[in-house]
């Protein structure tokens, strides 16, 4: 019979414990792995000539936006934030747009982030905004859209397709550009 000393129990001990905490974290990093892998979404990324989505959503004042009510118009369609430096930039120079094309038959519509009414409303009253605002409250716009940093636009022509998708803020320049693109003749 061999006999172990105390030390050679003690780091056999050790080793054992090493080995079983090593297979506790390989079968959780595998675990989550196969989690990820199996409740992956497949996401489309949208792109310039795709078909924009069409949803549904309610704006400030209680009305209820379709983009496909406006299929046969222009849609400066707008994801920003209240907190988003760039989109509150941005705003003003929006408004006189909205002003000046909405007679045109170019829209601006506005889909807030998953802000609060309150926090929304306070903005556009701060800002004087008067073109629609929408606010995304589940996200689930944002997610058919895949829309990352904010501001995001997406310049839809008349018949719902997208031309030109914008994930930075924009000059009132640049703005009348991609409105003037796309007003119905």
């Amino acid at each position: 019979m061999t006999h172990l000393s105390d030390k050679e129990k003690l780091r056999a001990s050790k080793k054992k414990k090493r080995l079983i905490i090593r297979t506790i974290i390989l079968f959780v990093l595998v675990s989550a792995v196969i989690f990820a892998i199996l409740t992956k979404k497949d996401v489309k990324m949208l792109k310039v000539g795709d078909q924009a989505p069409d949803f549904e959503l309610v704006d400030l004042e209680g009305n209820k936006h379709r983009l496909s009510d406006y299929r046969g118009e222009g849609v400066f369609l707008n994801f920003w934030g209240t907190w988003c430096a760039p989109c509150k930039r941005e705003m003003p120079a929006m408004e006189r747009m909205h002003a000046e094309f909405e007679d045109k038959g170019v829209h601006i519509l506005a889909i807030n982030i998953k802000g609060s009414d309150l926090q929304v409303e306070t903005f556009r009253d701060d800002y004087g905004l008067t073109f629609p605002i929408a606010i995304d409250k589940d996200e689930s716009v944002k997610e058919v859209y895949t829309i990352k940093p904010l501001p995001t636009t997406f310049i839809i022509n008349k018949d719902g397709k997208i031309e030109q998708i914008i994930i930075r803020e924009m000059s009132e320049a640049e703005i009348r550009g991609y409105m003037e693109s796309i007003q119905p003749e």
